[in-house]
């Protein structure tokens, strides 16, 4: 944890009532941007992801924690409490957290919490200020409302995997959880949106983000392409449906990635290959021309790189402009020297573990309101004291309460 100018969301209260990836990814980033997050758990159970492993957070004699990286991975700049709100008392302490809110944030399935009074509809005439972010698999509305919706499946619905993975081969998923992810991403634009119209009407407003829209927004490109051709987008493998080359090679030692975006960038590659030639070749000579015979170019190029090694070609290349890479395990991308200079790779003090928890860090990057890590990710209901403190102004909370 760290000393840090106030976040750009600091005096910002958040209820998070969210389990998994898509919501807990959504208030992490809020937490790192200065907003106060309260994680409601199930007392005794806590978040789902606790228990997904392993690998688990170890403790000083290198047992299992309860705490395992995917939760970890999710849930930082958070506080915990936990609240049975399925009873009477549990019920009615949540409201008095929601009065206090400025958002919540909830992944169950449609209609579970409007059963305990706590949807939308039960809440927004009581808390007209509140902004109430909804994530669910399919949305508030639709013949699928009602449906669980899981990453895989989200990604299988909206055709991501039709996208993904060898041409000739099955589909296959994206190696994370893509969908969960970009819902979440998405569910903080929009929470922000709504937090900036309640800035200039006092208005609160419902939230409603959906995993399956999300990844049909996703498709972008690759979408857009079936809309203007009115021809399902293929699947290309490592390659890209309208660019070439632009994949993945294997050199005399190692695989590399080929990203020319441009016929300039082919000119020089070309050159840098020995065969400035194929530069000039009317087939070749443009992108148009490129897809059109990629059959005949991609083997040539293989051909090419395979010939020398993977460090001969990233430092031509390099030297040259033409966008190219190592395919690198995770490993390498943390000891990569951009990442380590970005601070993408952090750590913070855990109270079950001996030493520093090493977690990934936030992307975003703001001059006068910095991220900063101020909670690592916290036990189920440990800083229930705390939040009734701060956010009820209770000194000596019932400790039955949490």
């Amino acid at each position: 944890m760290t000393d840090s100018p106030a976040g750009a969301l600091a005096g910002l209260k958040v209820l998070d009532l969210t389990r998994v990836l898509a919501g807990p990814s959504a208030t992490q980033i809020l937490g790192d941007l200065g907003a106060d997050v309260v994680k409601v758990e199930r007392p005794g159970v806590g978040d789902d992801t606790r228990k997904w492993g392993p690998p688990f957070l170890q403790d000083a004699d290198g047992a299992d924690t309860t705490e395992s990286a995917y939760y970890l991975s999710a849930n930082r700049n958070k506080r915990s409490i936990a609240i049975d709100f399925t009873e009477g008392e549990g019920r009615a302490l949540l409201r008095r957290l929601v009065a206090e809110a400025d958002v919540l944030v909830e992944n169950y399935k449609l209609g579970d919490l409007a059963r305990y009074g706590l949807g939308y509809d039960d809440l927004k005439d009581e808390f007209p200020a509140l902004v109430y972010c909804s994530i669910t698999g399919f949305g508030q509305t639709g013949p699928y409302a009602a449906r669980a919706g899981y990453d895989y499946l989200i990604q299988a619905m909206g055709g991501i995997m039709s996208l993904t993975g060898p041409v000739d081969g099955e589909p296959m998923k994206v190696g994370v959880a893509i969908a969960d992810l970009m819902t979440g991403t998405y569910a903080t634009i929009g929470i922000l949106a709504a937090l900036d119209h309640r800035r200039r009407t006092g208005r609160g407003q419902l939230v409603d983000l959906a995993l399956l829209d999300t990844q049909v927004a996703w498709l972008s490109n690759a979408g857009q392409y079936y809309l203007t051709s009115g021809v399902p987008t293929p699947r290309t493998g490592n390659g890209h449906p309208t660019i070439v080359p632009y994949q993945a090679f294997r050199s005399a030692d190692e695989y590399l990635i080929l990203a020319v975006g441009n016929d300039s960038q082919f000119a020089k590659f070309c050159d840098v290959a020995g065969r400035p030639e194929l530069a000039a070749d009317p087939r070749f000579a443009t992108n148009q021309g490129r897809v059109r015979n990629r059959e005949v170019l991609v083997p040539i190029i293989a051909g090419l790189i395979a010939g020398k090694p993977r460090g001969f070609w990233l430092a031509a290349l390099e030297a040259r402009q033409v966008p190219c890479g190592p395919i690198n395990t995770i490993d390498q991308v943390f000891a990569d020297p951009q990442v380590v200079a970005r601070g993408m790779r952090i750590e913070m003090p855990h109270p079950l573990a001996p030493e520093p928890v090493a977690l990934i860090g936030s992307p975003i990057r703001l001059s006068e309101t910095p991220v900063s890590y101020r909670h690592a990710p916290p036990a189920c209901g440990a800083d229930g004291e705390s939040v009734l403190r701060d956010w009820l102004g209770e000194p000596n909370p019932d400790a039955k309460c949490y």
